[in-house]
């Protein structure tokens, strides 16, 4: 078996369940966060001369998932003016077994902006620092300052006051399992 199928493997086996968490975060649903890392990790392993190791390789497919999320958006917006000629398919989830708090966390995160909600994963699901989200998304320090405030204020207009969201504590309380880096 190739070096590369082995980092594969071995990154599924042992990261995958985080993998699709962690995109369920960025998307609002399992369903597309499960798609949004089947396509990072087609994306990533393509160029599979580049990873050598599971934990680079889970690095590099947190970037990609992360990369494909905001492209994703843009490409939405971008064709917006067209959107309501499209059929949708009504959505109908099946029972998760999940606690309400995590329900309601995920679906407060879901109404953010797409950059706010990407900005909140990274600062409290991938525990990031400001400027480490900054380099991340490629903005200034300020904009994600400002971007955690106002999903801060929103969120709390959603879930009643986040006592320590400030000290970045209780926001993720409700979601199991912080990557773990």
């Amino acid at each position: 078996m190739p070096a590369w199928e082995q980092v594969l493997d071995e990154l599924l086996r042992t990261r995958g369940a985080a993998l699709v968490r962690y995109a369920t975060m960025l998307t609002g649903d399992s369903r597309s966060g499960e798609d949004l890392v089947q396509d990072a990790v087609v994306r990533c392993f393509t160029r599979r001369y580049a990873l050598r190791e599971a934990h680079a390789a889970e690095s590099y497919v947190r970037r990609t998932i992360l990369t494909l999320f905001v492209e994703e958006h843009r490409r939405r917006r971008r064709w917006g003016a067209v959107q309501h000629l499209l059929a949708r398919a009504d959505e109908s989830p099946g029972p998760e077994p999940t606690s309400s708090a995590r329900l309601d966390v995920q679906s407060a995160v879901a109404t953010l902006p797409p950059r706010q909600r990407a900005v909140v994963v990274l600062r409290f699901y991938d525990d990031l620092t400001v400027p480490e989200i900054a380099r991340t998304l490629g903005i200034a320090d300020g904009t994600v300052k400002r971007y955690l405030s106002e999903a801060t204020e929103r969120l709390e207009r959603l879930l009643g006051p986040l006592q320590d969201a400030r000290d970045d504590v209780s926001l993720i309380d409700a979601i199991p399992e912080r990557s773990s880096r």
